[in-house]
């Protein structure tokens, strides 16, 4: 089962996409899922990934260039999301994590010093 159908693409950005710019926009949102998780995702998929996903996947259309603001004439737009395309914020990705069964948050921050490794002597013949 896809994270992202193009029906819910259209239906929550209220505009005519392709199919092209629908499957182009589900494959960078799962590859970014993915990237995330790894292989814990199931068919279906957990509570939550779905929302994140189409989230994500909405974003990459809406804003795939990461345009801050554009002005044309006398008509200037500024864009509210600071997320732009195919880029997972740190709540989707806590989100993601907990929905997964990953650890999140800050408990998955290892603050401990790491091991020294071995210490060799090397003695010289001379």
């Amino acid at each position: 089962m896809p994270l992202v159908t193009a029906d819910d693409l259209r239906t929550l950005l209220g505009r005519p996409l392709t199919d092209a710019q629908c499957t182009l926009a589900a494959t960078l949102t799962e590859d970014a899922i993915r990237g995330e998780v790894g292989d814990r995702l199931t068919d279906p998929p957990q509570p939550g990934v779905s929302s994140v996903a189409l989230a994500v996947a909405a974003r990459v259309l809406t804003n795939p260039g990461g345009v801050r603001s554009e002005q044309a004439g006398g008509m200037l737009i500024s864009y509210a999301d600071a997320q732009t395309g195919v880029v997972l914020s740190d709540d989707e990705r806590r989100r993601l994590r907990r929905a997964v069964g990953l650890a999140s948050g800050a408990g998955m921050l290892d603050i401990s010093p790491a091991e020294p490794g071995p210490t060799v002597c090397v003695r010289r013949p001379w």
